[in-house]
């Protein structure tokens, strides 16, 4: 799709109305719009949404890190204080642009994209709103680039450094007893090996949320932080095995060792500490 030129931004502006694309790390897509009608754009429906406005857009070309904020209302059928409290907009992808209401054929103008830092909700009256922080993609440059030495491996169990096949380590099953949001019980086990995994619900307010699995014994399951919803008896969920990413569970449970990515036999920081006397 053409992108919007400077003859259409310099024309009459009315018919300008700004776009916010939104893929959540649950790959749910969400299209909201300044326009006073819902539009369609590449198939998605952006929703109207007036009460959504971004704050002073600044592109540097330098690698000082590009931020901005979105301000917005919480609406039942678009973005709701639940779903922000579950996490489901946490590093959510956004793309904010305009477009020609009038002749959306004429392509886009490009404003920003990101993901969303650290969101605020603020509480009035029976709704209530948000404000999202975008962090650009210079944002990247923060992140350490080089990996250093760990005894423990680096890789996540069946990712493409791993090479452990997942798909006969996980299961589907039921809940049968809830104790709290936290610690409950499974239809079936025994459950040994899920520990360090990975839980998500399939059903419920807590679908498609993935929490990691702090223990697991018997039919019992315990989570590092509890679910952002009370679990129901009957909940379908999918459990995943987990690695305490030693290099003894590597070799000897997953007969993997070929593909540890960590040095267990190099010296730490603590190296003066395992022996007594030194």
């Amino acid at each position: 799709m053409s992108g919007l030129g400077t003859t259409e931004l310099g024309a009459a502006l009315t018919k300008l109305a700004l776009c916010w694309r939104v893929v959540r790390s649950d790959g749910v897509a969400l299209g909201f719009t300044t326009h006073d009608a819902a539009l369609i754009i590449d198939g998605l429906h952006y929703t109207s949404a007036p009460g959504m406005a971004p704050s002073a857009i600044m592109v540097s070309d330098g690698l000082d890190v590009d931020t901005m904020e979105v301000d917005g209302g919480l609406s039942a059928d678009a973005i709701t204080a639940a779903d922000l409290a579950a996490g489901r907009y946490d590093a959510a992808v956004v793309q904010i642009f305009m477009v020609d209401w009038s002749n959306l054929a004429a392509g886009r103008f490009h404003l920003a994209r990101g993901r969303l830092g650290e969101v605020t909700r603020r509480l009035s009256g029976g709704g209530g709103s948000f404000t999202a922080a975008l962090r650009g993609p210079t944002a990247d440059f923060e992140a350490t680039a080089i990996e250093t030495y760990t005894p423990e491996c680096r890789a996540e169990l069946g990712d493409a450094r791993c090479r452990i096949d997942l798909a006969q380590r996980l299961r589907l099953v039921h809940v049968a007893r809830v104790i709290d949001r936290q610690t409950f019980e499974l239809e079936s086990g025994p459950l040994d090996g899920f520990a360090n995994g990975r839980l998500r619900a399939l059903s419920g307010d807590n679908a498609g949320i993935d929490a990691r699995i702090a223990a697991a014994s018997g039919v019992t399951i315990e989570l590092f932080e509890p679910l952002p919803f009370a679990l129901s008896v009957g909940t379908r969920v999918e459990i995943r095995e987990g690695c305490d990413k030693s290099f003894a569970t590597c070799s000897v449970r997953f007969a993997n060792a070929a593909n540890f990515r960590g040095e267990p036999h190099v010296p730490g920081g603590d190296v003066l500490t395992r022996f007594p006397g030194v």
